[in-house]
């Protein structure tokens, strides 16, 4: 993954770099929101699906 930040107006971007692959990393359905507020990177979320299969209807008492 390569990808450049900028404006970070001292943060450290290795570090950054390193939580926002860190919330990718076994994503399979999802969503990784990045919030920035004057410039800075303040809060990385990461919202994570979980899918259920449906159990066989023909096993039902």
């Amino acid at each position: 993954m390569s990808a450049t930040l900028r404006s970070l107006e001292g943060q450290d971007e290795a570090n950054i770099l390193r939580e926002i692959h860190a919330a990718l990393k076994n994503l399979r359905f999802g969503a990784v929101e990045i919030t920035v507020h004057n410039g800075q990177v303040v809060q990385i979320e990461r919202k994570e699906k979980f899918r259920l299969q449906a159990q066989n209807a023909s096993k039902a008492p």
